[in-house]
C-alpha cells in the first residue's frame, strides 16, 4: 500500500530535504563557476596562456564528467545524503587548495577536488526528487532545481569577484570553501535519502501505484549497456550534449575575457550582461518546463533543436557584426545561449521517461556526461584557438582572436543536432510512435517486381 503522503503530495519534511539539497546545488553551481568573472586574475596570479587557463576548467568538466556514472552507482548503493555530504567536503577542500596554491599544477589539482564533489550533488538531489515527490511532479521539480541552482552564478559573478577585488585571492577562495564545510555539515543533518514510512529508496509509478525499489543492476556493466542500448537514452545524450555547452563555455571561463578585453565593455557591463544570462535562464525555465508537459512528443523539434538553432544565430550574428557588437546584439546572444540550461532540463525527461526506476541514475550519469563532454571540448577548443593565434595572454586578446576561436563551438551544434535528429527517429520508432523505414526494392534483376 502506498503511504498517505506519497499520494497526497510532499510534506514539510519534503520540501525542508529538497530544499537543503537545492541550497547545496547553488553552493555548487558557485563551485564550478568561481573562475567565471576573475579569469583575467587568474591568468596573471599564474601566469597562464590561454590554453593553460582553459585546462582549469577542462580537467574540471573532465572529472566531473567522469564521475557521473560511478556516482550514479554510489548513488543506488548509499543514497543521497553520504554522497552529497563527501561531495561538499571535496569540494571544500578544493577551493581551500586554491586558496593556498602557489602554482598551476597545484591549481589545477584543485580543480580536479572541485569537478569530483559537484558531481555528486546536482544527481543526488534529482534522487531525492524521486524519492520525496510524487512522480507526476518530476518533470516540475527537476526544472525548479535547475533554475534556482543558477542563482549559485550570480554568487560567482558578483560577491567573489568583489571579494576578490576587495581583500585578495586567499580570503575569497577561503571563504568560499568555509562555505562548503558549512553546508557539507547541514546536509548531513537535514538530508535523508528516503522518507521515514518507506524502508528503501523508491519511485511510484502514479498511473498503475506501483511502488518500486530504486537499485542499480548488480552487474554495472550490464546496466550501463542497457541503458545506452535504449534510443531514448542516446536521444537524451545527445539532447544534453548540444543545448548546454556553449553557455556553459561562456559562463564558465571565457565570458567575461570576450566582453571586457574582447568587446572593450567595463567590468561592470559585463558583469551585468552576465548577471543577465543567468535571470534569463530562470526564467525561461518554467515556460520551456510547462511547454514540455504540454507537448510530449514534440519536446526535441519544438524546443530543444530551436534552443540549438538560436545559439547558432546568435554567435553568427555577433562574430560576422563589424566591429564591436552593440549592447542589444550582446544582450541577445546571452538570452539566446540562456535558452541551453532549461533545453538541457528535457534531457532528463527523456532518460526519466525510457528508463525504468532500477536504471534511473545510470541513465542520468549517462545522459549529465553528455552536457560536460560538450563543454569540455568547447572550453579547450576556445583556448587553443586563442594561443594559435597569438592571442593566449590578457595583454594579447583581440576581438578577432575571439571571433575566430568561438568559431570552434559550431562543428559540436552540427554533429549534436544531427544525432538528436537520427536518435528521435529511433526513439519513435521503437516505441511504436512512428514506422520502421522499409527496406527499399532490389531493382534491375530480371522478372524484377
Amino acid at each position: 500500500m502506498i503511504p498517505a503522503a506519497r499520494v497526497s503530495g510532499p510534506g514539510l519534511r519534503a520540501w525542508l530535504v529538497w530544499g537543503t539539497g537545492v541550497a547545496a546545488y547553488v553552493l555548487s553551481i558557485t563551485n564550478r563557476t568561481s573562475l567565471a568573472a576573475v579569469g583575467v586574475d587568474a591568468a596573471e596570479r599564474f601566469q597562464a596562456d590561454a590554453a593553460t587557463l582553459s585546462m582549469f576548467a577542462v580537467v574540471q568538466l573532465a572529472v566531473y564528467g567522469g564521475m557521473q556514472i560511478p556516482v550514479g552507482v554510489l548513488l543506488d548503493r548509499y543514497g543521497s545524503r553520504p554522497i552529497m555530504t563527501i561531495g561538499m567536503m571535496l569540494m571544500a577542500v578544493g577551493q581551500l587548495t586554491m586558496a593556498l596554491s602557489p602554482s598551476v599544477g597545484v591549481a589545477i589539482i584543485a580543480r580536479m577536488l572541485l569537478g569530483a564533489g559537484d558531481a555528486a550533488i546536482f544527481p543526488a538531489v534529482l534522487r531525492l526528487v524521486a524519492t520525496w515527490f510524487p512522480a507526476q511532479r518530476g518533470p516540475l521539480m527537476v526544472q525548479l532545481t535547475g533554475i534556482l541552482g543558477q542563482a549559485g552564478q550570480l554568487v560567482a559573478i558578483v560577491p567573489l569577484s568583489a571579494l576578490l577585488h576587495a581583500t585578495s585571492w586567499s580570503v575569497a577562495f577561503g571563504s568560499v570553501a568555509g562555505l562548503g564545510v558549512l553546508f557539507a555539515i547541514l546536509v548531513f543533518l537535514l538530508v535523508r535519502n528516503h522518507p521515514p514510512e518507506i524502508g528503501r529508496d523508491v519511485s511510484v509509478d502514479t498511473d498503475t501505484g506501483a511502488i518500486r525499489v530504486v537499485t542499480s543492476s548488480i552487474d554495472t556493466g550490464v546496466g550501463i549497456r542497457a541503458a545506452w542500448a535504449h534510443p531514448g537514452t542516446r536521444l537524451a545524450f545527445w539532447s544534453h550534449f548540444t543545448t548546454p555547452f556553449a553557455g556553459t563555455a561562456f559562463i564558465l571561463l571565457w565570458g567575461i575575457p570576450f566582453l571586457t578585453a574582447g568587446e572593450g565593455r567595463t567590468q561592470a557591463e559585463a558583469t551585468l550582461i552576465t548577471t543577465l544570462y543567468v535571470f534569463a535562464g530562470m526564467a525561461l525555465g518554467p515556460i520551456m518546463g510547462d511547454l514540455s508537459r504540454r507537448i510530449p512528443n514534440l519536446r526535441s523539434r519544438a524546443l530543444v533543436l530551436p534552443a540549438v538553432g538560436v545559439q547558432l544565430l546568435a554567435w553568427t550574428a555577433v562574430i560576422a557584426w563589424p566591429g564591436t557588437a552593440p549592447l542589444w546584439l550582446l544582450i541577445v546572444l546571452v538570452v539566446a545561449l540562456a535558452t541551453g540550461g532549461p533545453a538541457s532540463m528535457i534531457a532528463f525527461d527523456h532518460a526519466r521517461t525510457h528508463n525504468p526506476s532500477h536504471r534511473l541514475s545510470t541513465a542520468t550519469g549517462l545522459t549529465n556526461a553528455g552536457g560536460f563532454l560538450a563543454a569540455l571540448i568547447a572550453v579547450f577548443a576556445i583556448g587553443l584557438a586563442l594561443d594559435l593565434q597569438g592571442a593566449g595572454s590578457p595583454s594579447t586578446y583581440s576581438l578577432d582572436a575571439f571571433r575566430i576561436a568561438f568559431l570552434a563551438q559550431v562543428p559540436l551544434w552540427i554533429i549534436g543536432g544531427t544525432f538528436i535528429a537520427i536518435e528521435r527517429k529511433k526513439t519513435r520508432i521503437h516505441i511504436g510512435m512512428d514506422l520502421p523505414r522499409r527496406p527499399r526494392p532490389e531493382h534491375g534483376r530480371a522478372g524484377g517486381a
